[in-house]
């Protein structure tokens, strides 16, 4: 991870405080005022850090499923689930305060055209324009993993007919249920109305007639978006545009106003054991901090990865809280006599 700042230790544990009351400023009104002039998902590009949004929360209104304030904020299924693990999907109740995840790091990833992190069930695209635009997704389920990898984008269709592969044919034939050769344009198209392909045969960005899968790994490898997000996206993102798909399940990354942030996600089915994450996470923070050792509280660390919610914590020691010295050192000892 390419580091942009490397503040003092004194310098961060000056401003820990001050970081703390800045975020407290703009989850309130004032916050949400600045968001409403934005259009759904665009962030400027930091000049400092990796570091777009800020959380905040909103109000359950009777009749209202958690999915459903999900679409309205631009976050995903899963997302929202795990932001809010003790509140019901379907059936919250009203008055109920819920947490909406949109302080977000960007990947580690050249900021050129459409970045696409799996494990984040999220895509970002860079139009060059010092604006960032990030919606959330459906990615290949087990078995049907979306690859990782550099493309483009090929041909935009609007109103697309979908072929349903010859896999899928055969499972509904098995059940009973013969599937057509051809689906036309209308509300039973699982493309919805519109449809980017990519230079990977078979693969394409598109919508769907079932948005409140979105946010979840559903798919048989394509990538799916809200019906409105992909109708935005389709307009502006021209033919050729880079599309680079990565999985990063874990990010770390400074913000502009010097707070060490880390976010981790869930580790795909099919990548679980083939690293260590902790150690990864380490990794991953050392890139980050660079040469100057900044107060790392390693047991945040700990916590953030062995419980991924996809929320974004300070990696940094409160302005009151000296770390031991021997802190790093006592962190690896343990990882080694664990096993780790």
């Amino acid at each position: 991870m390419t580091l942009t700042k490397t503040p003092t230790l004194a310098r961060h544990a000056a401003r820990y405080a001050l970081a703390a009351g800045i975020a407290a400023l703009l989850a309130g009104p004032l916050a949400a005022e600045t968001r409403d002039e934005r259009p759904r998902g665009h962030y400027p590009l930091p000049e400092n850090g990796s570091v777009i949004g800020e959380d905040y929360t909103v109000v359950v209104e009777e009749g209202d499923t958690l999915v459903d304030i999900a679409r309205r904020h631009n976050v995903g299924y899963e997302a929202i689930r795990m932001a809010n693990p003790d509140v019901s999907l379907w059936a919250p109740y009203a008055g109920t305060e819920v947490t909406i995840p949109a302080r977000r790091i960007l990947p580690d990833a050249p900021r050129e055209g459409i970045v696409v992190n799996l494990s984040e069930l999220r895509l970002y695209y860079y139009a060059g324009d010092g604006v960032v635009e990030t919606y959330p997704i459906s990615v290949g389920r087990e078995g049907y993993a979306t690859p990782v990898g550099v493309t483009r984008t090929t041909v935009k269709v609007k109103d697309p007919h979908w072929s349903p592969p010859q896999s899928m044919r055969e499972e509904a034939a098995a059940r009973g249920e013969p599937a057509p050769a051809v689906v036309p344009p209308g509300p039973d198209n699982p493309l919805g109305r519109h449809a980017i392909l990519l230079g990977l045969p078979s693969y394409l960005i598109h919508g769907t007639n079932r948005p409140e899968g979105v946010g979840m790994r559903v798919s048989r490898g394509c990538i799916r978006m809200y019906p409105e997000d992909i109708a935005s996206l389709y307009e502006r993102v021209p033919s050729g545009t880079k599309v680079n798909i990565i999985d990063q399940p874990f990010k770390a990354a400074w913000s502009e106003d010097d707070v060490l942030y880390a976010q981790s996600f869930p580790q795909l089915e099919e990548n679980q054991g083939a690293f260590e994450p902790l150690l990864n996470a380490i990794e991953v923070v050392s890139q980050a901090f660079g040469d100057e050792q900044p107060p790392v509280d390693y047991e945040q660390l700990r916590r953030v990865m062995e419980s991924p919610d996809g929320l974004t914590v300070s990696l940094l020691h409160g302005a009151d809280e000296t770390p031991a010295p021997d802190e790093p050192i006592r962190f690896y000892d343990e990882l080694l006599l664990s096993g780790r």
